[in-house]
């Protein structure tokens, strides 16, 4: 991952480009625990077909679903990463 910088426990991750509507794209920075970023980057390795982009999209996206946030395009967005046919391959 790109712009890593420690700082109080919290690592902050550039994480450009995870929010998609029809016509634009939004990017933002958050400081995440170093805890969550270990675990985001060991399930990364273990499923090489997701990224970090992909990882946050959908749990931005279930979260907010689970929350009352009703929207096809979240929908979409959410099947999409969490069933599509290579969700969950595994790398060696």
């Amino acid at each position: 991952m790109q712009g890593h910088q420690l700082n109080n426990q919290l690592e902050e991750v550039d994480l450009p480009n995870v929010i998609q509507s029809q016509d634009s794209i939004i990017s933002f920075q958050s400081r995440l625990p170093l805890s969550l970023n270990k675990a985001m980057k060991d399930f990364i390795e273990r499923y090489p077909n997701w990224d970090q982009y992909r990882l946050v999209q959908a749990a931005l996206a279930g979260f907010l679903i689970q929350n009352g946030i009703e929207s096809r395009t979240l929908n979409r967005l959410y099947i999409g990463n969490m069933f599509g046919s290579s969700s969950l391959i595994q790398g060696d």
